[in-house]
């Protein structure tokens, strides 16, 4: 009997997972992943972004004085690393073998597997493009014996069922607890059911979440990308900052995106005053993203004056949001699951991009083969991931809202 090979059931993979279909499951619904402009071909050790946030200032009313005060202006550069994220499917052998008379049957294993893997990794970038590089998708507010409660519900939609989870007293730098695994999830309270007693091990102390191997015990370390939590920090940066090389404390705002606190106002009002904000810096911001939930209370609060507009990313990608007329003009706020809540993120797009190492998230096969032979099992392996960054070009042109 001749064993189904290698070489054999790649050659199926690549009828069936075109890019197409990919780039459907990827984009669908993420649509700050969707619309973040794209950079597949970031090799070598690093890749230089170079920001100017200041003129020469050798200017004066009087010549002389001009001359002596002459500078050479104020440029930095952002030098962005990548970083690796990865989902592993296996499929035994005798699932392929049992389906060979049966072409869906046979697909239908494999695609529940693969598909799987393509969602976790892109579920994983998708809110890590919001993070602050440190990984952590929740904060604990209470547990017993069997059970979690994060502190924010909609958080919620960052966990799956068998996620191996860990906790810590820090986001980085510190030393993570024992992995537990979830098993079940009460979605509308928030409350995660754990495989083992979460009790001592994910507390109020020991309070941030990490999916288990996301947590970086190396402050300086970054383990997952540095999404816009990372670029546009809640709090400006101080004397000791360090961002891909760059101490942005000598020009928070150009350097490190503005800050408008909006928690005091009307949701509309918090929209436009960042908006008229960011018009103040140079800026011209055409998209806002934010929780559903936060975008529920802008729907509500606008009532009758509420205007909906669609953005088509593909005629079969498309996302319906809310137009906000902002000083530099109309605003598309866009709601995403995986924005935090209680902040919004308003952007400029143009000086956004996702570089990546290749397609960001796919099948790695490096070697030509979209699946590889699990060595000590009776099985095939398909690996997903990437290899990628988000940069920004004028992060001085970009909002942070607290609502």
């Amino acid at each position: 009997m001749a064993a189904l090979s290698a070489t054999g059931f790649a050659a199926a993979l690549k009828q069936h997972y075109t890019d197409e279909r990919i780039e459907n499951m990827v984009y669908k619904d993420n649509p700050f992943l969707a619309m973040v402009a794209k950079y597949e071909d970031f090799g070598g050790e690093n890749l230089k972004l170079p920001i100017k946030y200041g003129n020469p200032m050798g200017r004066s009313a009087t010549f002389g004085t001009a001359q002596s005060n002459v500078t050479g202006g104020n440029i930095k550069a952002f030098l962005l690393t990548r970083i690796k994220d990865y989902a592993i499917a296996q499929i035994e052998n005798e699932v392929l073998e049992a389906s060979k008379g049966n072409a869906n049957a046979f697909l239908e294993a494999a695609v529940f597997a693969i598909d799987g893997s393509i969602q976790a990794a892109t579920r994983s970038l998708a809110v890590a493009l919001y993070g602050n590089g440190k990984g952590s998708i929740g904060v604990v507010s209470s547990s017993d014996s069997t059970t979690i409660t994060l502190a924010t519900t909609q958080d919620i939609t960052n966990f799956e069922v068998d996620m191996s989870l860990v906790s810590s007293a820090d986001e980085s730098g510190g030393t993570a607890g024992t992995a537990i695994s979830v098993t079940g999830i009460n979605r509308d309270t928030g409350v995660l059911t754990m495989g083992a007693d979460p009790s001592t091990i994910f507390t109020s102390t020991l309070k941030y979440i990490f999916v288990e191997g996301d947590y970086a015990t190396d402050s300086t370390a970054l383990l997952k990308v540095s999404g816009l939590g990372a670029w546009l920090p809640s709090t400006a940066p101080g004397s000791t900052d360090s961002f891909f090389n760059v101490n942005r404390s000598a020009d928070v705002d150009r350097l490190g995106g503005i800050r408008f606190d909006g928690s005091s106002l009307p949701i509309e009002e918090a929209l436009i005053g960042a908006a008229a904000r960011a018009a103040r810096a140079g800026g011209k911001p055409d998209y806002c993203f934010m929780n559903y939930s936060n975008f529920a209370d802008l729907e509500k609060s606008l009532g009758s004056k509420v205007s909906y507009v669609e953005k088509n990313i593909k005629p079969e990608i498309g996302f319906r949001g809310i137009l906000i007329h902002g000083p530099r003009g109309p605003l598309n706020v866009i709601p995403d699951q995986n924005c935090p809540n209680g902040v919004a993120y308003m952007i400029q797009m143009d000086v956004w991009k996702l570089y990546s190492l290749g397609k960001a998230p796919r099948i790695l096969s490096g070697d030509g083969l979209k699946q590889l032979r699990v060595y000590n099992a009776d099985a095939i392996e398909v690996r997903v991931g990437y290899y990628g960054q988000l940069g920004c070009r004028a992060p001085g042109w970009n909002v942070r809202i607290g609502l």
